[in-house]
């Protein structure tokens, strides 16, 4: 594969995916220059203490209903066919075994996550396997992200495609304005029998709907009322 070709890889739980989600992956295409971006569903959340309330067929099947207008974006099982944890530095690390340089790696996650960094499985080592590009959301700012792993401050960049080469890794704060939207909020609402129109895209809308998740079904009329249990 060509050196010049940029890969974006989004990790998350998915559950369910939202138009943050995809404000988040936009951002950092456009800022990195990115070709392509991978979202990637994770089957054992390493951060998070209980099992995702949907299934992985069923956030693998949001995920893809999500992009599905996007020439540039696909979905990818990848961590739904490893058994333990979701490890990003193990995601990275297949991924590079597939042919991929680290430099033609580019690790997406918000501010609020990176916040987090320092607890991720090796780190800081994981941050080797690829550069890493953060977007800001709401509620967390990139330098109040930044602040809690002064450790890797050196790494730290404002995004400049052209800055990448050879095999040194950056950490790359990127601006930007992202819907303020989380999977609790979708799932928050769905249990109140409220719409979701405006968090996520119409197709998973409807996915939603059809297969009962989250407590909400759609009725002959389209409208949305909660599921009994």
């Amino acid at each position: 594969m060509s050196a010049a070709r940029r890969l974006g890889v989004l990790g998350g739980t998915f559950d369910p995916i939202h138009v943050g989600h995809l404000d988040v992956a936009e951002a950092a295409q456009r800022a990195l220059r990115l070709d392509q971006i991978l979202f990637v569903p994770s089957h054992d959340p390493p951060h998070r203490p209980l099992d995702p309330h949907a299934s992985a067929f069923h956030r693998f099947a949001l995920a893809a209903l999500a992009i599905a207008d996007h020439s540039t974006y696909r979905v990818s099982d990848l961590e739904l066919q490893r058994d333990g944890p979701s490890y990003t530095a193990d995601t990275l690390q297949t991924l590079r075994n597939e042919g991929w340089q680290v430099s033609q790696l580019f690790f997406i996650l918000g501010a609020d996550a990176f916040a987090e960094i320092a607890t991720w499985h090796q780190f800081p080592a994981v941050l080797d396997g690829a550069h890493f590009v953060v977007i800001a959301r709401p509620g967390t700012t990139l330098e109040a992200a930044a602040a809690r792993t002064p450790q890797i401050a050196t790494r730290l960049r404002r995004p400049d495609p052209d800055l990448i080469q050879g095999t040194t890794t950056f950490v790359f704060l990127v601006e930007a304005r992202t819907r303020d939207v989380s999977s609790t909020m979708v799932r928050a609402r769905l249990e109140a029998g409220r719409p979701i129109d405006d968090l996520v895209p119409r197709a998973v809308e409807r996915h939603i709907a059809g297969h009962r998740l989250y407590g909400a079904v759609d009725n002959l009329h389209g409208q949305k009322q909660r599921v009994p249990t």
